[in-house]
């Protein structure tokens, strides 16, 4: 038999919080401050596509090929602006540096109205939280200003863990962490094989969170899933009651 839960892990983009505005019209709007006015949809465009090439050739931040995230992310914005036509090493230099520190910023993100209360929800359960997110470093800075960074017991990056999701090696370095077996801990998150499949392929209790995007997955049974974060607590309370 399954024991209690004694730890909750989370995914953190799109499912503590979110971008608060595209990356298009940030990007944009960091480049208007330097007197470059160009279309929020072909930033966003151009933005996808050096993503895309980026994560192809150096997957996790480059990490296996000495790049990191800061180098990486650099290599990202200056693709993306010069598909843009920006050709400028000095205003590429500015925009790049610019914009990795800005999403550092806590007003770059949207904290979800749930996550907190829910966050606290578990704490007063008497749960320990830990992060198991496929962000850089930058991530510790980021939950501090948006003030969830004290919840947790733990962070863990795939930068820092030097893996990333859906890879289950990052979800065994939180388990060491977390010190209990997989059928102790729960994982939360919005994404299908990222977070629940891989967490449940552990043993862990995975539950995938779907804000009303309408994605059907048939074979996440309907107790495993969140419309809301609000959800979670009374589903972890019937656990313990067993």
């Amino acid at each position: 038999m399954r024991g209690p839960v004694r730890w909750v892990l989370w995914d953190v983009k799109d499912t503590l919080l979110k971008v608060r505005r595209s990356v298009g019209e940030q990007y944009c709007s960091e480049a208007s401050r330097l007197s470059l006015e160009l279309p929020p949809s072909q930033v966003e465009a151009a933005f996808k596509q050096a993503y895309r090439r980026q994560a192809k050739l150096y997957p996790n931040y480059g990490i296996a090929q000495g790049l990191g995230g800061h180098r990486w992310w650099v290599a990202v914005v200056k693709d993306t602006f010069r598909q843009c036509g920006v050709q400028d090493s000095a205003m590429l230099d500015k925009l790049s540096f610019n914009l990795y520190h800005n999403f550092k910023n806590a007003e770059n993100w949207e904290v979800f109205p749930d996550s907190a209360r829910t966050l606290q929800s578990c704490t007063a359960m008497g749960l320990k939280l830990g992060v198991v997110s496929n962000f850089d470093h930058r991530l510790e800075g980021i939950l501090h200003g948006c003030g969830l960074l004290s919840h947790f017991s733990f962070l863990l990056t795939a930068e820092g863990a030097k893996v990333a999701k859906p890879d289950a090696g990052i979800f065994h370095q939180a388990l060491q962490r977390c010190g209990d077996p997989a059928s102790s801990v729960a994982h939360v998150g919005d994404h299908y094989v990222n977070d629940y499949l891989t967490a449940r392929s552990l043993g862990m209790r995975g539950y995938l969170l779907d804000r009303g995007s309408g994605t059907q997955h048939p074979d996440v049974p309907p107790h495993h899933r969140l419309s809301s974060l609000d959800e979670l607590p009374a589903l972890l309370e019937k656990i313990a009651e067993r």
